[in-house]
């Protein structure tokens, strides 16, 4: 049997022995399994990752904004009842995400963080992950992710599977990683990953890469859940709330165009984690659990797919230049 086969009959079974021993409830409002996914819970929004633990489907992402703009962000998110924070070490505002949580005053066992690694701290886990729990102010991380797949990935993914033995992280998983790479880290894994944060909205839906991590149980997390403003010419966001389907959709609704795009996510086995400084937006992207989007309109909505990515993970992957080099440390101690 070869390490995929092993682990889609683990996964496949987990799901058995989690269906016979949990009762139907006519109150669940249970999405079934998209994409040969697990099922998201739309009543307790979250699903039930590979390793048993439930995650919240719809989050908070916190990247591009200030420090003193990241604070707000959470506690407003969490005041609004989301339980899913996005960050990185790289975003430069663990501070102000640990602090937003602290002020928020909701309980830590009910929030779901996530934060990344840059490919500079891959040898040198245990190091990086102590002082990221620090800059938050936890005593655990709910979800560390590979943020690139540059430099010694391989060994930074044993990283995070040591980190998990020592109780100083629940779930791991990667980003911006696909599947010539995804397959290096299978080949090592004692842990398959949790989940995969790819860029991922209607006009690249990333269904080759879903369906290539779905026999180890990893879901897609998507990044630019509601498209990119990497600048003015490379703006899919602009694109994506005019686009005539969308709108058509959101109007039949009386929606808005990012309400539209967050339910299609949810509804295709994608968790999302858009990110806002405004109030009214925030509040906005979490109320999509009172609608639901009908198969003919799932169908319009995956016809938009392009394939076309922001920043092109796939090829000539180790010549981007966009992001950090792998060879050029940061500290991410000095961030307020």
């Amino acid at each position: 049997m070869s390490r995929k086969e092993f682990w889609f009959s683990v996964i496949f079974g987990m799901a058995v022995l989690l269906f016979l021993g949990c009762g139907t409830s006519n109150k669940a409002v249970v999405n079934p399994a998209v994409n040969g996914g697990p099922a998201f819970d739309f009543t307790s929004r979250t699903v039930t990752l590979n390793n048993g633990i439930k995650m919240p489907i719809l989050g908070i992402g916190t990247y591009r904004l200030t420090p003193e703009e990241d604070e707000e962000s959470v506690y407003l998110a969490l005041t609004d009842g989301y339980r899913l924070i996005d960050t990185a070490n790289v975003y430069m505002n663990e501070r102000a995400v640990g602090r937003g949580i602290q002020r928020s005053g909701v309980p830590r066992e009910e929030i779901f963080v996530t934060t990344k690694l840059l490919p500079s701290d891959y040898e040198n886990v245990d190091k990086a992950i102590d002082d990221t729990l620090a800059r938050l102010n936890l005593e655990y991380i709910d979800l560390l992710l590979l943020h690139q797949s540059f430099g010694n990935y391989v060994e930074g993914y044993k990283g995070l599977e040591k980190a998990v033995a020592d109780g100083k992280v629940r779930s791991i998983g990667v980003c911006n990683i696909y599947e010539e790479r995804f397959d290096e880290i299978i080949k090592i894994a004692t842990i398959p990953p949790a989940i995969l944060q790819n860029e991922t909205n209607p006009f690249v839906q990333q269904s080759e890469m879903r369906e290539h991590v779905r026999p180890y149980g990893t879901i897609l997390m998507s990044w630019f859940p509601l498209g990119g403003r990497v600048d003015n010419f490379n703006n899919t966001q602009t694109r994506l709330f005019n686009n005539e389907t969308i709108v058509e959709i959101a109007e039949a609704h009386g929606k808005t165009p990012a309400q539209v795009i967050l339910r299609w996510h949810l509804q295709s086995g994608n968790i999302a984690i858009p990110g806002s400084r405004s109030a009214d937006h925030i509040l906005e992207n979490i109320s999509i659990f009172d609608f639901e989007l009908s198969a003919a309109e799932m169908q319009k909505m995956s016809a938009l797919d392009t394939g076309i990515l922001s920043l092109d993970f796939r090829n000539n992957i180790d010549e981007i230049s966009n992001f950090l080099s792998p060879n050029v440390p940061m500290d991410f101690n000095a961030q307020e």
